[in-house]
């Protein structure tokens, strides 16, 4: 059994150092060298979503502040400490106000990563400085106390923490997938209404059996929201969605409480309920669609499929969110997928109230936003082909919770040492 030291994060890199600090607006193209800020470094991932970019020159300009596979990086401000490997999927990058270490021969940097998020949190929360914004210093991560093990048992530990993480992030990766789909087959319905325009033209629609096509009408009709499928009626949101129904739930019960900050951002299946005694705010049960009415989440996408209750069971969150319920026949999945398309959403962001900083949508805009309704058939089609794909997202995000409890239990033991390889080897033959 090999034995750990003690060490200091500047004795085990190459170099530690910080990011650009500077202005950057101006300098921000469509296109280019890839420039990481804070929001893109989640704990273990880095995060592309509203990546910037950079020109070639103003990349060579900043080499102190250049990234390559490998490189580790931690974030300052706004969620001190989130630290990341730079993937191989970014050969070059630059990045603004972040820690950024380059490991020597005795650190693996995937087994830094998972000891800064860690074991290094209290060492991180224990030196941030500043009055108004909170940051960790470059001089502070290089005096963070390391212990490790020799560099084959820290990529042993990090091979049993990866495969992990690599399952939890190929499940992440389908049910992105099988969202997409869904939220395809959705547009092509009931916003482009391609099976119709496919039978005007006298094509078969593509994708979809003789059965459901002969569900669909061969021309349009002009309706309050514009054109139609024939047979359909425009009707506002307000009269085929339940908004904010009412549940059963007696003040002072516990039941299962989801907290604002865990409704997902992307993707349908929401985690992190737990038990609380309810006070007041919203309710719902399984198959209720919930979106946030409050700046910035609402901007930020933030909506769920309720998928975590027991039947029959009520939980309860935020005063914030809007609870939608479609009415018979309509399946409870197009609710969700309603509130992630681009009308509903641009229609609820444009119709928000209130002081800035402070805006919400008011329930009562949903009466003007109208929606098309088809013949009961076409809905059963719908929720016949869509249901199924709800149904392994729930279940794949479940197995990702499992797999994520795991890791998250094993993590701290393996990277402090409590728990040695060879012995998780023994536990896991035995």
């Amino acid at each position: 059994m090999s034995e750990w030291r003690e060490t200091t994060l500047e004795e085990v890199a190459t170099e530690v150092t910080v990011g650009y600090v500077g202005p950057m607006a101006s300098e921000y193209l469509a296109d280019g060298i890839p420039f990481l800020r804070s929001q893109n470094v989640d704990p273990l991932t880095i995060n592309r979503e509203d990546l910037k970019f950079v020109s070639p020159d103003f990349h060579a300009r900043l080499k102190k502040s250049t990234l390559s596979p490998g490189d580790v990086v931690i974030v300052r401000t706004g969620k001190p400490g989130a630290c990341a490997v730079v993937p191989p999927t970014l050969p070059k990058a630059n990045c603004s106000d972040l820690v950024i270490i380059r490991c020597g021969s005795d650190l693996d940097p995937r087994f830094l990563a998972y000891y800064v998020n860690s074991v290094a949190v209290h060492h991180v929360n224990s030196h941030l400085v500043g009055a108004v914004q909170q940051h960790f210093n470059v001089g502070s991560a290089r005096k963070m106390r390391l212990r490790l093990p020799v560099i084959q048992e820290q990529r042993a530990i990090v091979d049993i923490l990866g495969s992990l993480d690599d399952k939890i992030e190929l499940n992440r990766r389908i049910n992105e997938t099988l969202e997409a789909m869904a939220r395809a087959i959705f547009k092509s319905w009931f916003v482009d209404f391609d099976p119709v325009r496919a039978k005007m033209e006298g094509r078969k629609p593509a994708g979809m059996s003789e059965e459901i096509a002969a569900l669909f009408p061969d021309s349009f009709l002009d309706s309050p929201m514009g054109k139609i499928p024939k047979g359909w009626q425009a009707k506002s949101l307000s009269e085929v969605v339940d908004l904010n129904p009412p549940r059963p739930l007696k003040k002072g019960v516990e039941a299962p409480y989801l907290d604002m900050k865990m409704m997902p951002t992307r993707g349908h299946h929401a985690t992190g309920a737990y038990l609380r005694p309810f006070g007041s705010g919203s309710r719902f049960q399984n198959g209720d669609t919930l979106v946030a009415r409050i700046t910035p989440c609402l901007e930020n996408g933030k909506t769920s499929l309720v998928d975590f209750l027991s039947d029959g069971q009520t939980g309860w969150g935020s005063t914030e969110y809007i609870v939608m319920r479609p009415k018979p026949p309509i399946p409870k999945y197009w609710g969700y997928l309603l509130a992630r398309s681009e009308d509903f959403r641009q229609h609820a962001i444009q119709s928000m109230t209130g002081s800035s900083g402070r805006q919400r949508v008011p329930i009562s805009c949903f009466e003007q936003f109208l929606v098309p309704l088809p013949d009961t058939p076409v809905f059963q089609a719908f929720g016949g082909i869509v249901s199924s794909v709800a149904k392994r997202i729930t279940q794949t995000g479940r197995e990702t919770e499992g797999l994520a409890a795991l890791r998250d239990a094993l993590l701290p033991k393996l990277i402090s040492g409590n728990l040695r390889v060879d012995n998780l080897a023994e536990t896991a033959i035995s």
